[in-house]
Order: structure tokens, then C-alpha cells, then sequence
């Protein structure tokens, strides 16, 4: 089965999400109207700004739309700023910022520091096999707290270039619902794009042993 899987295509990393999704067996449809959203079997939230991309949710009228797909069962990937938007609470965020509350995590904006403060790093990464998976941070969040529901799946090393950030939570999954903190688009490596592929095919499965 090669499921459509939606990119949130109102700010961010969009072509690079879709380029990747490609390459791990989905057909990619970009999501800017709820008729879109109606369409897809599981949505991609790129990298961006959240506060930004959180204020066009609402414009789009796509915040609730997609908080109750999410609720419902639709799989969802958030990398760094569609990490915070999933997060049930953003510490560090604008006051008018909406979460959508897919993932029981608490998460910190911009936790690595500004721009320049951006680095890369392997992790160990749990969910699928091979070297460890090369991260790049971009003003990246952090987890600050998960649920007990929720499973890390990285973190970051004890290492030189990671300094405050060793040990912090990087990567979660929670049911259908995965984020990192990072940019797995960026790198060529589309092992967390296919995992969240699979995950999506999971749940179509799922969805038609129930009918």
C-alpha cells in the first residue's frame, strides 16, 4: 500500500518533507485547505516558526480539523517546530500559541539557543536499525517531560559539541503520533521518514481490519 501522506504546506520545510516522504513510499499531497487535510492518511508539520505557523492554522481554519484527526487516530510526524506544536504544553512560547495536543510532552522553544547556537550530532536512535542517525539542531526544541504513554526514542550524547543539551529528550513517539526535535529532511537519511511511512500504513490497516 503506498498511503497519501499530507505535508502542512503553510510555512517551513515543506519540499524537503515531501522529497523524503517520496523516497520511503508515500504519495505526497501538500495541506493548506481542510478539503486537503479530508484527503490524507497521515500529515507531515515541518520545521518553521510555530508561533507563526500556529496563527495560520487558525486563519486556514485548519487548528481544529486537525486537532480532531489527530484525536481520532491519524498518524502525525513533527520535526522541531511541528514537535512543539504537537506538544500538549510549549514552554518559552507566545501566550496566543495553540498546541494541537497530540503527544503528552512538554517541550521548550528554541531550547538549544538562537541561530548560531544551530549544530549537528549522531544519536542512537530507537525504531529502526542501522549507524546512528546524524541530527541537525536548527534553534531546536527540547522534551522537558513526557507521559507515561509517551516512549523516547532519542536523546543526545554526551558530547563535546552538545555541551547543556547531553542527555536531553530529542525524539518521541506516542502511538501513532512521532516527533523530533531535529531535521531528519536535511540529511539524505530516510529511515524516520520511512518509520513514520510505516506507521501510517499501520494505521490503515487497522482502520480497514475495523470496518
Amino acid at each position: 500500500m503506498r498511503p497519501v501522506v499530507g505535508v502542512l504546506a503553510l510555512q517551513g520545510d515543506v519540499r524537503e518533507h515531501a522529497a523524503m516522504l517520496e523516497q520511503a513510499g508515500a504519495r505526497v499531497l501538500p495541506v493548506r485547505r481542510l478539503s486537503e487535510l479530508s484527503e490524507v492518511d497521515g500529515l507531515v508539520l515541518p520545521g518553521g516558526e510555530s508561533t507563526t505557523m500556529s496563527r495560520l492554522l487558525e486563519s486556514f481554519e485548519l487548528l481544529e480539523p486537525l486537532r480532531v484527526r489527530i484525536a481520532d487516530g491519524m498518524p502525525a510526524f513533527g520535526s522541531c517546530a511541528g514537535m512543539i506544536l504537537l506538544a500538549r504544553q510549549a514552554l518559552d512560547g507566545r501566550p496566543d500559541q495553540q498546541q494541537l495536543g497530540g503527544l503528552d510532552i512538554v517541550v521548550r522553544r528554541n531550547a538549544f539557543g538562537r541561530q548560531v547556537d544551530s549544530f549537528e550530532e549522531d544519536l542512537e536512535f530507537t525504531g529502526f536499525d542501522g549507524p546512528p542517525l546524524h541530527a541537525v539542531f536548527i534553534r531546536a526544541p527540547w522534551v522537558e517531560k513526557v507521559g507515561d504513554g509517551v516512549e523516547v526514542l532519542a536523546r543526545v550524547p554526551d558530547s563535546q559539541a552538545a555541551g547543556d543539551a547531553a542527555d536531553r529528550i530529542v525524539a518521541v513517539r506516542q502511538g501513532a503520533v512521532l516527533a523530533t526535535a531535529f531535521h531528519p529532511e536535511l540529511t539524505g537519511d530516510e529511515r524516520v521518514h520511512r518509520l513514520f511511512v510505516d506507521m501510517v500504513r499501520e494505521a490503515g490497516s487497522q482502520t480497514m481490519e475495523e470496518r
